[in-house]
């Protein structure tokens, strides 16, 4: 059975065009620098991002509840424009995070269902964390005016590991997910235009 997702069919379809066209090269078999595809199934789901994926989901609570205690510690010692911009870019990551994760999980582990159905989370995965969580950790991480106590340097830095390895993990796993995608539409074509000739060939 699927897993659930939230994203919308808009959306999904949106996430498939742009990892495609990131990913493929807009070819046809009719052409001689056409990439030859393997249509054999391979296992698709990445190892090492569901890895990194399973201890970010127990780190990310104590991350949370430490940057909470401390943003708390040092707020009165902020000027009133750092107070909103932290309690922003906290609150931000936060419900951003679980979103991030659930996509991840969603579109790596899929790998019974239809493909199709993976490359959009993976994509949501991978753009939530180059473009939001990204700029939002490094923030927190080398403004020298948010005032880091001395617990939140080695936090931030490992969620910063752990986000960087993923965004390569999911680049990674997203590009063959969207070559055996082509594969298996170009698969399709070919085996429909097998059986138009053969039907042709029939009725002749």
């Amino acid at each position: 059975m699927a897993a659930l997702t939230p994203l919308p069919p808009s959306l999904r379809r949106g996430l498939v065009a742009f990892s495609s066209s990131l990913f493929i090269n807009n070819k046809t078999w009719d052409s001689g620098t056409a990439h030859t595809y393997q249509p054999a199934h391979e296992v698709l789901s990445s190892l090492p991002l569901q890895m990194m994926l399973y201890f970010n989901v127990y780190y990310f609570p104590f991350w949370c509840l430490a940057e909470g205690i401390m943003l708390h510690l040092k707020y009165h010692l902020l000027p009133w424009h750092y107070q909103f911009l932290l309690v922003t870019a906290f609150l931000i990551l936060s419900l951003a995070e679980g979103s991030r994760l659930y996509l991840g999980y969603v579109g790596n582990l899929q790998e019974k269902q239809v493909l199709i159905l993976q490359v959009p989370e993976l994509a949501g995965f991978l753009l939530l964390s180059f473009l939001i969580q990204l700029p939002l950790l490094l923030f927190l991480l080398m403004d020298s005016q948010v005032i880091h106590l001395p617990l939140e340097v080695p936090m931030h830095s490992l969620f910063l590991a752990f986000l960087l390895l993923e965004i390569v993990a999911a680049f990674l796993a997203l590009r063959t997910m969207t070559k055996q995608l082509a594969a298996q539409f170009y698969l399709r074509q070919l085996q429909e235009g097998g059986r138009g000739q053969l039907e042709l060939g029939g009725t002749g």
